[in-house]
């Protein structure tokens, strides 16, 4: 059958609009921007950076938004926003002769970044993890120390979002082991700001391959309450035992429960918030995850908590039992509770516009995995093309939502 050069040209034209128009009807629109920390190169002492990328609508997939701009430091390994989502936070360690340091960006309604204040440390102490209450008034971040200069606590008073001076630390001891070295890594402050809690482990009492001189308990969750300037207090009874090598911290947005990985015992541990701020072990506890969790989060709703395995490159979903705060695992379709990452996932997020999409920054991997989250059971599906390359060994993962629409939270 032969076409005449009409009939071709119609045939061309047709198809073009056909095309155009089902390329307008999916239309990506993006509904957050999801930032991530890693390193713009891979020799020691090398710049860090922040990539942005743009999530999916109705997707979630994840391509690469405006571009990277530098950390302010060496080793970027946390990162905290604030509940207005208009200031990000990144804790830089620093690695030899890096300096270590804290650094605020104002964040862009088009996800760009300016570089604003920067906090510095001295050598001796690195930032470690970074939270920030509700209010958007206090700035908390626990560092490693070394040599007289312990680890510690401190917090900084946010003024439109910029950063003031230390109003002041607190250090984090073991209780009848004051001497031992502690090893700070994470922190969370309650969605109502009355309370925050750091994790760390004694690395005196536990340390793989090196020397242990002390017999205390190895794993410990310390908390405070947060007073007028952001004055700390500690919470009677604090510390509190938290396995042997906590990893990561994580309150749900009602101020009800908290959660802690432990590393060492493949375990997530719960705890029952009581109106002090005195924390108690959920009984049923603690609960079965993936091989060596590394960071755990909850939904936007309080709903669901999900565990980054980084032995296993896996994420364990569990759905949150709301009258005990018990964890129970979400099971998929396919009868797994397996949710496989690139190698290493190390950060694990929800996105806070609708609280139905779930990422991991993968450290070996150079990478994000991607995950649609079903609303109702909490299981996890992957998103279309992940996982989603990255710069070179990513830590560290905040997303801030794109648009006017309502975002998935509860108000404390």
């Amino acid at each position: 059958m032969k076409f005449s050069k009409l009939s071709q040209l119609f045939l061309v034209s047709t198809t073009g609009l056909l095309l155009a128009s089902l390329l307008t009807s999916c239309e990506i629109s993006t509904i957050d921007y999801v930032f991530v920390a890693d390193s713009a190169g891979s020799g020691t002492g090398a710049a860090g950076q922040i990539e942005t990328y743009a999530a999916d609508s109705e997707t979630g997939a994840l391509r690469v938004g405006p571009a990277p701009v530098p950390s302010g430091g060496v080793n970027p390994v946390a990162l905290a926003v604030t509940s207005d989502y208009q200031n990000l936070y990144v804790a830089n360690a620093g690695t030899g002769s890096g300096g270590s340091s804290v650094v605020h960006f104002d964040i862009a309604a088009n996800g760009v970044l300016t570089m604003k204040e920067t906090a510095s440390f001295s050598t001796a102490v690195s930032p470690v993890s970074l939270a920030v209450n509700a209010a958007a008034t206090d700035l908390f971040v626990a560092y490693n120390g070394s040599g007289a200069n312990p680890s510690q606590l401190a917090v900084f008073p946010i003024a439109s979002g910029a950063p003031g001076s230390s109003a002041g630390a607190v250090t984090l001891a073991v209780p009848g082991h004051l001497n031992d070295v502690v090893v700070p890594t994470g922190v969370d402050v309650l969605a109502n700001g009355s309370a925050v809690y750091v994790i760390g482990y004694d690395q005196s009492a536990y340390n793989p391959g090196g020397t242990v001189t002390s017999t205390a308990n190895p794993g410990w969750i310390w908390g405070y309450t947060v007073g007028s300037g952001g004055a700390l207090t500690p919470v009677s009874g604090s510390p509190w035992e938290a396995g042997v090598k906590p990893t990561s911290v994580v309150s749900d947005p009602a101020n009800r429960f908290v959660y802690v990985t432990d590393f060492a015992s493949n375990e997530l541990v719960g705890y029952i918030v009581q109106s002090t701020g005195v924390l108690d072990f959920m009984v049923s506890g603690p609960y079965k995850t993936g091989s060596e969790p590394q960071a755990v989060t909850v939904d936007p709703r309080g709903l669901f908590v999900y565990v980054a395995n980084s032995l296993d490159s896996s994420i364990s979903a569990y759905d949150i039992t709301l009258s005990t705060g018990a964890p129970s695992t979400a099971v998929n379709a396919t009868g797994s509770s397996a949710n496989a990452t690139d190698t290493t996932p190390v950060a694990v997020i929800v996105d806070p516009s609708l609280g139905r999409f779930a990422y991991t920054a993968n450290l070996q991997g150079n990478s994000v995995s991607g995950f649609r989250l079903d609303p109702v059971t909490g299981t996890l599906t992957p998103t279309v093309s992940t996982p989603y390359p990255t710069g070179f060994k990513p830590t560290a993962l905040a997303s801030v939502p794109h648009g006017t629409h309502a975002t998935e939270t509860i108000s404390p």
